[in-house]
């Protein structure tokens, strides 16, 4: 009986483990996938300044609000990410 038990709290243990690292590892592909989406980002927009010159404004708007979003993604994966190792 009490090796059962402890069979159960053996498997529990390291299916948290497994656990921590899953969510750690998405939250690590989340960043870098934001980073990747923000290069993207950037140079769309400077190809877009080189076939139109006159509309800088309204593409530099469009980009920073479009990074904006995407690099709050990355802080919450990131912040994720410490909460899976601190907690």
């Amino acid at each position: 009986m009490l090796s059962a038990i402890l069979t159960v709290l053996l498997q529990a243990a390291a299916g948290a483990t497994v656990g921590k690292m899953g969510a750690a590892l998405g939250a690590g592909l989340a960043a870098i996938g934001a980073g990747i989406g923000i290069g993207r980002i950037g140079a769309s927009a400077m190809e877009a300044i080189a076939r139109q010159p006159e509309a800088v404004g309204d593409i530099r708007s469009n980009m920073i609000v479009s990074a904006a979003l995407i690099e709050g993604v990355a802080f919450f994966a990131v912040i994720i990410c410490a909460l899976v190792l601190f907690i």
